[in-house]
C-alpha cells in the first residue's frame, strides 16, 4: 500500500490505481479549497478595508490589537488556502502528484486552521466594537465552539466511525438497519 493510502485514507470499494485515487483525490481537495478560498479572500478583502474607515482612530488599544492580529491571520489564511494551487503549478508534470496532494492537503488544513482563528477574532473584534458588553467573549467562545463541532468533531467522529471497521466488513451505504 502507498504513502498516500496510509495517509489518505483506505480506498476500500475503488476499483483504482494509485495515480487514478492521487488524480481524483487532488480533484476532489481543490474542490474543497475552492469553498474556504472564497470565505476567506471575502473576509480578507473586508479587513484590509477597516483601517480606512472613519470609525479607526477611534478604537482603543485592545481593539487595534485584535484587528491586527486578525489581519494576520487573515493573510496566513489566504496563503495557506492558495498553496495548493501553487504548488500544482509548480510541479505539474513532474510525476510527483502523490506528494502534491499530501503537501497540498496539509496546506489545506493550515489554512482552515488560520480561518478558524481569523473567523474568532474578527467576531470578537466586530462585537467588542459593536456592543462593549460583557457578554461579548461568551459569544466568541459560543460560536467558535460551534465552528469546531462543524469542521473539527463532527468530520473526526465521521472518519472513525467509518473507518475502524474490520477488515473484510461491508461499508453501510443506506440507513442503519437496527435503527428503529
Amino acid at each position: 500500500m502507498s504513502a498516500l493510502h496510509d495517509d489518505l485514507g483506505p480506498d476500500e470499494g475503488r476499483d483504482e490505481t494509485g495515480e487514478q485515487r492521487a488524480d481524483r483525490m487532488w480533484g476532489e481537495l481543490i474542490q474543497e479549497v475552492r469553498v474556504a478560498q472564497t470565505g476567506v479572500q471575502i473576509l480578507f478583502g473586508f479587513l484590509l478595508t477597516v483601517v480606512f474607515t472613519p470609525r479607526y482612530p477611534g478604537l482603543d488599544e485592545a481593539d487595534r490589537v485584535i484587528y491586527l492580529v486578525t489581519v494576520v491571520l487573515g493573510a496566513s489564511a489566504t496563503g495557506a488556502l492558495i498553496g495548493p494551487v501553487a504548488l500544482h503549478r509548480l510541479v505539474s508534470g513532474r510525476r510527483v502528484k502523490t506528494d502534491a496532494v499530501r503537501w497540498a492537503a496539509r496546506l489545506t488544513l493550515v489554512g482552515l486552521i488560520l480561518l478558524f482563528a481569523t473567523m474568532t477574532s474578527a467576531l470578537l473584534l466586530v462585537l467588542r466594537v459593536a456592543t462593549r458588553d460583557a457578554f461579548v467573549p461568551w459569544v466568541v467562545g459560543a460560536v467558535a465552539l460551534w465552528y469546531a463541532l462543524c469542521w473539527l468533531v463532527l468530520p473526526l467522529w465521521a472518519r472513525h466511525r467509518y473507518s475502524s471497521r474490520r477488515p473484510g466488513t461491508p461499508r453501510r451505504n443506506g440507513p442503519r438497519q437496527d435503527t428503529p
